[in-house]
């Protein structure tokens, strides 16, 4: 059995359902211990979390903490690193869509996008920096093809992963010498997630004909297929594959 990445602790923000899980059951798999994270205290939320751990081929954990506020961030980080010492891979997940004609789009959905798919990210990396294991880690920001493709009703999730997609071209330039890491992102075209479920039917228009289009098969993506993805990222022998922004969308978009 493959176990690539045995001892590895891996971070993953937003990891209770969706391309998350799917990416902590995929690292576990070759061997990573893994760290769930969650937003709140709701029964629901925590019992599918815990769910989660069961899932895994390693022992794990779950730490709720809310990527969209200031504190959240290093909360996740300390309450890792309080358990396994130090963070080989951490995979900024956790995001949030709005899927509304421009001129419904409110400051209160610039809020909630921004907050979390930004600054979490922003600020979940810095607190990690710190607690990067000495050699050969991993950041893989999970971005998305809306950020270079620019698709209706998604101006500010658009716009927020393409500030995602900055941070990891400024930081696979700056980071790597100082902490001895790579920094890559992954982005996903239209897979199969709760999320995406519960996109509504004025999106649903949208994305159809989209999808019909893609060259692999006119299909959603399997969370399995994105979490794939990251999981070659990070494995030891990607050690040379950095600053790369990964198009997983069965040729959807090609850049």
């Amino acid at each position: 059995m493959d176990q690539s990445l045995k001892g590895k602790v891996a971070v993953i923000s937003g990891s209770d359902s969706g391309i998350g899980a799917q990416i902590a059951r995929e690292l576990s798999a070759v061997g990573a211990i893994v760290v769930i994270n969650y937003p709140t205290s709701d029964p629901a939320l925590v019992e599918r979390a815990s769910a989660v751990v069961a899932s895994l081929s390693t022992p794990g954990l779950a730490v709720e903490a809310d990527i969209s506020t200031t504190t959240g961030p290093q909360h996740l980080i300390d309450e890792a690193v309080k358990v396994y010492g130090k963070i080989d891979i951490l995979v900024n997940n956790a995001g949030l869509a709005v899927n509304l004609p421009f001129e419904e789009q409110t400051l209160d959905h610039w809020d909630k996008l921004v907050n979390l798919n930004c600054r979490g990210t922003f600020l979940l990396t810095q607190a990690a920096l710190p607690h990067l294991a000495p050699q050969d880690a991993r950041i893989v920001n999970i971005c998305s093809i809306s950020a270079r493709d620019g698709p209706p009703m998604q101006t500010i999730y658009a716009g927020s992963k393409g500030m995602v997609d900055s941070f990891t071209r400024v930081w696979a330039k700056e980071l790597p010498p100082k902490y001895n890491c790579t920094v890559n992102a992954v982005s996903p075209g239209p897979t199969k997630t709760e999320g995406f479920q519960a996109a509504g039917e004025e999106m649903m228009k949208v994305l159809s004909p989209l999808i019909s289009k893609t060259p692999v098969g006119a299909r959603f993506a399997e969370t399995s297929e994105i979490a794939y993805a990251v999981l070659m990222l990070c494995l030891p022998r990607a050690s040379w594959l950095n600053g790369v922004h990964l198009v997983a969308s069965g040729g959807l978009f090609i850049n």
